[in-house]
């Protein structure tokens, strides 16, 4: 029988519900329990996919192809579980659902409601988990108060009363701030929002404080007394300098214990720290890597390629000092000057592109590691159009649908499409790799699978003048170019796909590894 955990948040957003989720998650699996985590958000966009990441950070890809909150990635990288769609859930999409059932006349006429068409929609997606984890942990996206979210509030306190008393628990983060002119840690933000929550019916049974100070016992004790909870299940989460310091920080405070006391659950194994000892690694060495984008005034919108990132360095005790920079600054190309790497990320439309192209022409004529994702890899290829094969008008059909000479071009399938939302490559695609290249060196097999979220390709039909100019192409999906490489250089590689949707803190992405043992090398 699986238990449930339901994460809401009050106060503020961005508190850390996802990461504190996904932390605890953690510990449930070194106590031997399998664990799965899903997003409820309460906006009205069907998917994120089609959201500015300067609103909402990036755009996750799961397994499936769902177009997904950043949160997904959390999830994966600490619990190393494959998200889908049934993970990630909307309003929109909820409701889109419903409105569909009742078009097609599955209501039998009765007139459709919030409850409890709405809730029973929220409460059957959230059920999917039964059976299939031990504990399936439920975030709710959002803050207590909103509008929005009231359809998801009424539907856990529904779905915690049906599975019965021991089977479910509520866990509330809330902001603790400190007021520097009082000296003091202000708990009632706290006492507004769990009074908040009480009131829609959900009685709270741990706490967990956001605050940049240590909680002392008077002010747990207080908090306990005004939200009607015991003082052992008001934890604190202050600031750490890894994210993935977290679950440990909750382990020492026996967050884990009291959730398997409260839902009546004895350990399956004795308790692992291994996971811990990773995050301990002492980081001996630097490496200084220039990020390229489009949206670097959004810190969120390349948080998988910062966690990726890291995680290589990690694994390779190496600091790594990743600094984004503006792809339109017309001062680009003295900037990155003396870093030891350069990573151009994905992106959508022609802004900034000339300068990631004339940064692509910096690295490869300087012999600095360079790592092109998805559009960083179509510019490689522009570049390599351009400056080694000739084709001066080398350019992307996605920004001139009249360009004559375009290396980067729609699949035929893509032509015909309407809709923007959900309709790209996107989700998990196989690839064959080459022998005696960059490529299976890094991988170490022929066979990949990695995933995709793109609408134009690189155009097979100048593929072999490409080759001939020295732009390799190591790996293929079909007849369609996948990675790309330059032989005779510390390390050149672009790939169509997102590799930084699969670097996890057990298994960091071997490209990403290569990329950072290469700026090591490369260090100055």
């Amino acid at each position: 029988m699986t238990k449930w955990i339901f994460v809401t948040g009050g106060v503020a957003s961005s508190l850390g519900k996802g990461v504190s989720g996904a932390s605890i998650g953690k510990l449930l699996q070194l106590n031997g329990f399998s664990a799965a985590m899903a997003k409820f958000d309460p906006y009205f966009n069907v998917d994120p996919g089609t959201m500015n990441p300067y609103q909402h950070g990036e755009v996750y890809v799961a397994s499936d192809g769902a177009e997904t909150d950043l949160d997904l990635g959390y999830y994966e990288r600490f619990l190393g579980m494959k998200t889908t769609k049934d993970n990630t859930n909307t309003s929109g999409d909820i409701y889109k659902t419903v409105i569909e059932k009742e078009i097609k006349g599955q209501y039998n006429g009765n007139t459709v409601q919030v409850i409890p068409h709405i809730t029973d929609e929220i409460k059957n997606r959230i059920n999917k988990f039964e059976g299939k984890v031990d504990i399936a942990l439920i975030e709710i996206g959002g803050t207590v108060g909103d509008i929005e979210g009231l359809p998801f509030l009424e539907a856990i306190r529904q779905f915690t009363l049906e599975k019965g008393k021991g089977n479910a628990l509520h866990i509330h983060l809330t902001l603790v701030p400190f007021i520097g002119a009082a000296m003091e840690l202000k708990t009632k933000p706290t006492q507004h929002s769990v009074a908040k929550l009480r009131e829609l019916g959900i009685m709270p049974d741990m706490i967990i404080c956001r605050s940049e100070k240590h909680l002392d016992d008077d002010v747990k004790k207080k908090i306990a007394l005004f939200c009607n909870v015991r003082k052992e299940a008001v934890m604190e989460a202050t600031d750490c300098q890894s994210i993935y310091q977290i679950p440990e920080a909750f382990y020492k405070q026996g967050i884990d214990k009291l959730v398997m006391k409260i839902l009546n659950l004895t350990p399956k194994k004795e308790f692992d720290t291994s996971w811990f000892d990773i995050i301990k690694k002492e980081l001996t060495k630097t490496t200084r890597i220039a990020v390229i984008g489009k949206y670097t005034g959004m810190k969120d919108a390349y948080k998988s390629i910062a966690e990726s990132l890291y995680l290589a360095g990690l694994h390779q005790g190496v600091k790594v000092e990743d600094v984004y920079f503006e792809a339109e600054d017309t001062d680009l190309i003295n900037k990155i000057k003396g870093f030891d790497g350069i990573l151009i990320p994905g992106g959508y439309g022609y802004r900034g592109v000339e300068g990631k192209i004339s940064a692509i022409t910096y690295a490869r004529e300087n012999n600095i590691p360079f790592f092109g994702i998805c559009l960083g890899m179509q510019c490689a290829v522009i570049e390599a159009a351009r400056n080694l094969a000739g084709i001066k008008d080398a350019a992307s059909g996605e920004f001139d649908n009249n360009a004559k000479e375009q290396v980067i071009a729609m699949l035929n399938n893509q032509k015909t499409i309407v809709n923007i939302g959900g309709t790209q490559r996107v989700g998990e695609y196989s690839a064959k790799i080459k022998k005696n290249t960059l490529a299976y060196k890094l991988y170490g097999r022929e066979d990949i699978v990695e995933r995709h979220r793109h609408r134009y390709e690189f155009n097979p039909e100048y593929a072999e003048k490409l080759e001939k100019a020295g732009l390799k192409i190591s790996a293929f999906h079909d007849n369609l170019p996948e990675i790309v490489e330059i032989e005779n250089h510390p390390f050149f590689i672009g790939c169509q796909f997102h590799p930084e949707f699969t670097s996890s803190i057990d298994k960091p992405h071997p490209v990403f590894a290569g990329f950072v043992e290469a700026c090591v090398k490369n260090h100055r």
